[in-house]
């Protein structure tokens, strides 16, 4: 971030567009990354805008306030959306979400890999199975904003069509970027949509052309980017794709130590918002207030010693 400042047409920051490690973090030698200035929220207005036209079903599995928040993102641009909600603390079972898909076609499923609300962490790749078996035609779209970089993600593996993420969890950078990866079916879905896109600054008719010429070295303008948060995000992505620990080792490394902040918590008395441990995220933990205190009871006590939580 403290890098001086460049012109965004300029060939220093141009050639920060195309390093390797924005695919070798999601282990995808196919992705289309796309990388736009904007929060997280941003990556569900691309998706709602590009890859589902009004009319269209969508298959919302909510496990918490951002499951609620997609749908209603969808809902915005036209999809008819069905929610298969699980209890607080849960995700949808790899049961439910079968029978969800054999109601009806659906151009699109949505998983919260792990929703910040809740702590919950949902078996993406036990979806993408069962999509695949099930209805192959649908594309699966995973918000990874509380999960890339910290909980194992293999895109090409899975057969993920698009990852949306933003900077400042797992990636280690400052908040800022809305950032992507996006299948060849995907891609391929969203060149035969009837309509244009439904939006303006989140086209990716604006934005693919944009891509393309900066991973070819090239300028090309629709919007300014973020200069030095681009330089900011690069930097955290050699750390976590070059150096070590390796991303296994890293993602071993966040388990563990989410599962001794987890036991030190228990130990203390206090209960995680997870109904099982199974669904716990390994880069977050969510847990209740201690009977009969609120935020403002504990939260001001906790600031004065420099301990930050949501």
């Amino acid at each position: 971030m403290s890098h001086a400042g460049s012109a965004d047409s300029s060939a220093e920051p141009i050639h920060l567009f195309p390093p390797p490690a924005r695919r070798e973090v999601l282990f995808t030698a196919y992705g289309q990354p796309i990388l736009i200035a904007g929060s997280g929220t941003l990556g569900w207005d691309q998706v709602a805008s590009n890859l589902i036209e009004a009319g269209e079903d969508a298959l919302v599995l909510n496990s918490g306030y951002f499951g609620d928040s997609f749908a209603a993102c969808l809902e915005t641009y036209g999809a008819r959306v069905t929610e298969l909600k699980a209890d607080v603390g849960a995700a949808p079972t790899l049961a439910e979400v079968e029978a969800a898909l054999k109601t009806k076609p659906f151009k699109l499923i949505t998983i919260t890999h792990v929703d910040t609300s809740t702590g919950v962490l949902s078996d993406a790749k036990g979806i993408c199975d069962v999509v695949k078996r099930v209805s192959p035609d649908t594309l699966v779209i995973l918000d990874g904003v509380c999960s890339v970089a910290s909980e194992e993600i293999r895109f090409d593996e899975w057969g993920l069509d698009v990852v949306l993420t933003a900077t400042q969890k797992g990636l280690g950078t400052p908040p800022g970027l809305s950032v992507l990866c996006v299948s060849q079916k995907a891609l391929r879905v969203f060149e035969s949509r009837r309509s244009p896109p439904s939006s303006y600054y989140a086209s990716w008719k604006r934005w693919l052309p944009i891509m393309n010429a900066y991973e070819s070295g090239a300028a090309q303008y629709f919007a300014t980017p973020p200069v030095n948060l681009i330089y900011a995000f690069n930097a955290s992505l050699r750390a976590i794709t070059k150096e070590a620990p390796s991303l296994d080792d890293r993602f071993k490394m966040h388990k563990e130590a989410s599962q001794r902040l987890k036991k030190a918590l228990e130990d203390l008395g206090l209960r995680q918002v997870p109904l099982d441990p199974a669904f716990a995220a390994n880069g977050m933990t969510a847990v209740y207030y201690p009977d009969g205190l609120v935020a403002s009871d504990v939260l001001p006590k906790l600031n004065k010693d420099e301990i930050v939580v949501a």
